[in-house]
This record gives C-alpha cells, structure tokens and sequence, in this order.
C-alpha cells in the first residue's frame, strides 16, 4: 500500500467525539479549498457508523453549500431520519466555522434478490495499457501557467492510480470535442474487505473528473489551466452491485447540457468484468473568466 493510500485511509477514519457526531481533518488539493470527493466521502463515513453492518449504502444525494476551508477541522453530525425493515435513512450536515459547508443524504438497505438487468459496458481499452499519471501529466507541463501544477496534481492523484482513455481537458484546451470523457482507476494499493469503505473511496474518486466531459463540449482546459473558474454545486451516486475500488473500474462519463453558468455531468461505473457498480450525476457552477 502506498503512503499517499494510506494518509487517504486514515482521512475517511474520522474521529468521533460524540454518539453521532464526528471530526475530520483536510488534505491540500489543487484549488484553495477542500476537495468536495473529500468532504462527500467523509460524510458518507459518518452516515455509515450509525448504521448496523448488515445494511450497505445504496444512494446518496448531496449539495456542496460554502467552499470548504483546508486548513480548520470539518464537523460531521448525523441525523438518524429513519431505521425501517429494510431501509434505513442518514442526514449528515458537514460545518466549518459555525455554518453548513455540505449536505448530505443517505440511503443504506439490508440485502436482497430481486430483478436484475443493466445497461452493457462501452468499449474501452485494457487500463494496463494506458499512460500513469506519473507518465501522461509531465507532458503537458507547458500548458500550466504554475510550473508546480504538474506536481500538485499528481499530489492529490497520488492515492489512486487513474488512468485517461483519451486526452484530458488541458491537454486539447481551444479544441471542443465530444462531450464524453472515459478513466479507468483503483487505488494505489489493497483495501480492507469493507464494502462501506469501496463505495466511500468511490465517492472520493467520482468527484474528480465527471465534469471533464463539459469542459471538453467547449474547448476549455479547466481549473488547471485557469479557462474556466467553478465548482461542484450537487452530487447524486446509486450504487448498484458490488465491487472494489482497489481493481480496475471504468468511469464512462458525458455531459447532456450545459448552460445558465452550470454544467451537468452524468457518468456509469463498471467493473473490469462488465458488471454496472455505480451511477453517478452532478451539476457544477462552470464559468468563463472576465477579462
């Protein structure tokens, strides 16, 4: 396992100082605020410790409120709204500085049979064959107007092995594309057999790139680059199956529309098998700078 993994693990094992309360530290991230997978995957942590083991997450529905601050601690309290027969329902608000960063609701359900059927995997190529981050991003080192850009994002990367399909935003900036993106990841390294812990690494990854997809309609780079300036406004997630985030999963992502300075991003997740593990939709403030 690598130290980055690690120093990720023991971010998501959030301290907890009251029955249904809880506290999380921050990691740097490329923009000067917390990374929102972060502060989504914490908040998911918090919900899944109230729930019995027997009970899995299978949605979630949040709203980033405030930029959250990187260098103050995040207090995580949990609403237990509901504990039926087969469904239970958590409501985590995440606050800084005595207001509501982010909101979050939670779903678990206790496992049944039922009627199977999924949408079939998109062609993509094996991930063994891809360029590492390591590998692809010095490439595009003259792209960046910071010349520490290169290192700062493989930092925040350097938990997860991801791994582009095709070209990322920065690299093709000024050339619209189609607006469809595909990665493949997993993380640097073996998890512990907790399906609460996949489906919350997966939360932290999906944040990641899912609006890559917008940016490439228009021809714009992204936060990177400094061509556009925005955020994540909403984050939904249906976890389907069962699967791990430290084996390859591929995340096919697109984007449907955009306008009113918003971007919306929908995505699947797959297995390396084919299995449908994830759904995942957000909308982002995306916005072009003034002169």
């Amino acid at each position: 396992m690598s130290t980055a993994l690690d120093s990720l693990l023991d971010l998501l094992d959030l301290e907890r100082i009251e029955q249904d309360i809880f506290r999380g530290t921050s990691r740097s991230a490329v923009v000067p605020r917390v990374f929102g997978g972060q502060v989504a995957a914490q908040a998911l942590v918090a919900a899944g410790r109230t729930v019995p083991d027997d009970r899995g997450a299978h949605s979630l529905h949040a709203y980033f409120l405030r930029p959250g601050d990187p260098g103050a601690p995040i207090v995580y309290t949990v609403d237990r709204i509901r504990d039926g027969r087969s469904f239970t329902t958590r409501r985590v608000v995440a606050v800084q500085h005595g207001k509501p960063v982010f909101h979050l609701s939670a779903s678990f359900q206790v496992h049944e049979e039922g009627m199977d059927h999924q949408a079939g995997m998109p062609a993509a190529p094996d991930p063994e064959t891809l360029p590492t981050a390591a590998e692809m991003l010095p490439r595009y080192a003259d792209r960046f107007s910071d010349p520490r850009m290169v290192d700062r994002l493989l930092e925040a990367r350097a938990a997860v092995d991801l791994r582009y399909v095709d070209a990322p935003p920065f690299a093709t900036a000024g050339e619209p594309r189609e607006p469809r993106s595909q990665v493949w990841f997993r993380t640097h390294g073996k998890l512990a057999d907790d399906p609460l812990l996949h489906v919350c690494m997966a939360t932290y990854v999906s944040d990641m790139t899912l609006l890559d997809s917008v940016l490439l309609a228009h021809g714009r780079g992204g936060w990177a680059i400094g061509d556009v300036v925005g955020a994540s406004l909403d984050h939904a997630m249906w976890f389907h199956r069962p699967f791990r985030a430290d084996e390859w999963l591929l995340y096919d992502q697109q984007s449907p529309s955009a306008s009113g300075g918003r971007g919306l991003g929908q995505a699947r997740i797959y297995t390396a098998d084919g299995k449908l593990a994830i759904t995942v939709i957000q909308e982002g403030l995306v916005r072009v700078p003034r002169d």
